[in-house]
């Protein structure tokens, strides 16, 4: 039997600090000097924001509250490991008396004793009221929300209990057409009905944007003429290029209409933390906001937060998707880690300060390099507000080089990049890059120049812009039944105009090209075989190589 949470009549949320308000109208360009400041957080919720002069004197003098320990559940993880008892409860391997030496010797037996169970004094990761709630609070202060949920099902369980929580079968739902394949995996799950939305592309670089108000404001004026209830407006916020939307400006369009505003802030959960990265997807209105901790912060790959702003999202009923999403048997490793990555940011108000520098510096030197190219919002007709700056995307096409190319030359300088696309190679720096680490990405940067520009002349350029796959399509069925029809296998070239039954995307980015329910189109599958033959990799596909898919059988 499936135990729900409790009803909202038997716990009460704790009240939200005194921060600027989500409901207030800001400017995406705008910066405020109080929004990056960071102070220890305490258990009450009702401590107001400090600005950045009182930052330091704040950080030196923790509230008593802070005192016992600045992350409650990595605390309680220690003690409870510490003791001397004789343990008759899972995992089999007995807080590390069992480990499989292969693994043990790997990564040490400490990790295996602190690999807990739900015991009582770790709380409850479904029904909260020890340290989990504690860290949670912490989090949801620091980052600026009302009510946080930590995830150990990845941002991907977020985004599904997220739509759930919004829609009911047969609701649109407005989403960029390049969203993640955790959103489509969510209308299956939910039923609701894509409206899409097709971001601007940039051929040149084979990358696509955000989304703008006027697109989504258009798309929900088509839904009303159409008589169609609406559940939410997703949008992604940044791209995993660090692209933004202007999420204030989509908010202002759907408030009106009592339309709860989703945010996929997977790549933006530092947003908060330096006074050079825009704007959170919280602080800018949105409802519910999903990111991804462990990507450029530090918690364990697999750990994420959901944050919620309060208005017209039940908790409750979000509480109740994440336990049918989340596994019953939670990791408290990846819990811990949430918590830790958590105080790390509370401890240093100065984190992000040399990564910015750094990372504005490469580009700068990058930018000069004959034949690379930097990827800025310069590259883009829309008026989007800001790009990461700790995202550095770099292109060497007027060397006559993809990406895969450029990328393989560099792994063989010992330089690995966080993502590769047909034109262009991207890389990310956090908290553990340092200042060698990016100048060898320069030093090899300038061979790659060297190297091929000298050769530029006699190369003959293979490498065409690419034609968007994102631009033509055509949906007969939604995802869920798509995926619940009948299907059949054909040969990749005999699939043209069939009706897609299966998820075909390359990963990363995992960007859907097809998604189940569309027509299969001239323009998706030259793309697929392209990148397919230059080695990429399929993700959704039933046959991995792509010499055929899956179609509906109708």
């Amino acid at each position: 039997m499936l135990l729900l949470p409790p009803s909202s009549s038997s716990w009460t949320m704790p009240a939200p600090p005194a921060l600027r308000s989500p409901r207030a109208p800001i400017s995406p360009r705008t910066e405020s000097p109080r929004r990056h400041a960071i102070a220890r957080c305490d258990t009450s919720r009702s401590t107001p924001r400090i600005s950045e002069t009182e930052t330091e004197a704040t950080l030196a003098q923790p509230s008593a509250a802070v005192q016992g320990g600045t992350a409650p559940l990595v605390q309680a993880l220690k003690s409870t490991a510490a003791q001397d008892v004789s343990c008759f409860h899972f995992p089999g391997h007995n807080r590390g008396k069992a480990a499989p030496s292969l693994l043990s010797n790997l990564i040490g037996t400490e990790t295996f004793s602190h690999d807990l169970p739900e015991l009582p004094e770790l709380d409850d990761l479904f029904y909260p009221k020890g340290v989990i709630l504690d860290a949670q609070n912490r989090a949801a202060e620091l980052f600026g929300s009302s009510k946080t949920w930590f995830l150990i099902n990845g941002s991907t369980c977020g985004i599904q209990a997220a739509v759930m929580a919004t829609c009911s079968p047969g609701d649109y739902i407005i989403i960029p057409r390049n969203c993640h394949i955790s959103v489509i995996s969510a209308l299956v799950l939910s039923g609701a009905v894509p409206k899409y939305i097709v971001p601007e592309y940039n051929s040149a670089w084979d990358i696509a944007g955000g989304v703008t108000p006027s697109q989504v404001d258009k798309a929900l004026k088509e839904l009303e003429k159409d008589g169609k209830k609406v559940g939410a407006v997703l949008v992604t916020s940044p791209t995993y290029h660090g692209i933004c939307s202007d999420v204030q400006g989509i908010v202002d369009v759907c408030r009106p209409l009592h339309i709860p505003v989703i945010v996929d802030e997977a790549h933006g959960a530092h947003f908060r933390f330096h006074h050079s990265f825009p704007s959170t997807a919280i602080e800018q209105g949105a409802d519910l906001a999903v990111q991804s901790t462990h990507k450029v912060l530090s918690s364990l790959t697999q750990s994420s937060m959901l944050h919620m702003a309060r208005g017209l999202v039940d908790a409750d009923k979000v509480s109740q998707c994440l336990q049918l999403l989340q596994s019953s048997s939670p990791s408290y490793l990846l819990l811990s880690s949430l918590d830790a990555a958590r105080a790390q940011l509370s401890e240093n108000s100065k984190s992000f300060d040399e990564p910015v520098a750094m990372a504005l510096e490469t580009k700068d030197q990058l930018m000069v390099i004959p034949g690379l190219s930097v990827l800025d919002l310069s590259c883009f007709a829309s008026d989007f507000p800001a790009i990461d700056p700790l995202r550095v995307t770099l292109s060497a096409s007027d060397l006559h080089l993809s990406g895969y190319e450029a990328d393989d030359i560099l792994e063989e300088h010992q330089i690995v990049s966080e993502l590769v696309g047909t034109q262009a190679v991207t890389f990310a720096v956090n908290l553990g890059t340092s200042r060698q680490d990016v100048q060898k990405l320069v030093q090899c940067a300038k061979h790659l120049s060297d190297k091929y520009m000298s050769a530029n002349e006699s190369r003959f350029s293979k490498h065409n812009y690419v034609r968007s796959p994102l631009d033509k399509f055509s949906v007969k069925l939604s995802p869920r039944e798509a995926f619940f029809t009948k299907k059949r296998r054909v040969c990749i070239e005999d699939s043209l105009g069939e009706i897609c039954g299966e998820l075909i995307c390359p990963y990363p980015p995992g960007i859907p090209v097809l998604i189940p329910g569309e027509v299969v189109t001239q323009d998706s599958l030259s793309y697929l075989i392209n990148v397919r033959d230059q080695g990429m990799t399929i993700s959704g596909a039933a046959d991995g190589e792509l010499n055929s898919i899956m179609v509906c059988n109708l």
